[in-house]
């Protein structure tokens, strides 16, 4: 069940990365194989790097209600297309936007899925 969950997990990502490559103007994946990457590695990062960086900047959080983490959920999505090549993001606002489309595409899979099963 658990495999089962983490390659749906993976195929809602890669939902996410080719609908912010299609829609996003400055984000660009070359192919498919660099797309199936890109999910892996946006995964890793989001359960390694992303609790890291988001108790660093908790104060920016608190102090804009939130809207930092926009920032820092671009910031991941620019971090993963720093490390694959065929991977690339223009700049910050075609991250920001990547980021939210990915968002919305995991919330969508979320509700489908359902949540995270804690041990």
């Amino acid at each position: 069940m658990l495999l089962i969950r983490l390659v749906l997990r993976t195929l809602v990502g890669m939902a996410g990365l080719w609908l912010a490559d299609r829609f996003v103007p400055g984000v660009n994946i070359a192919d498919g194989t660099t797309l199936l990457i890109a999910a892996l590695i946006l995964g890793v990062v989001n359960a390694v790097v992303r609790p890291v960086v988001i108790l660093l900047t908790l104060p920016a959080t608190l102090l804009t209600l939130g809207l930092f983490l926009l920032v820092v959920n671009a910031g991941m999505f620019s971090l993963t297309a720093y490390f694959l090549e065929g991977f690339s993001v223009a700049g910050f606002w075609p991250a920001v936007f990547g980021a939210l489309v990915m968002t919305v595409v995991n919330w969508a899979g979320q509700l489908v899925i359902g949540p995270r099963e804690e041990r």
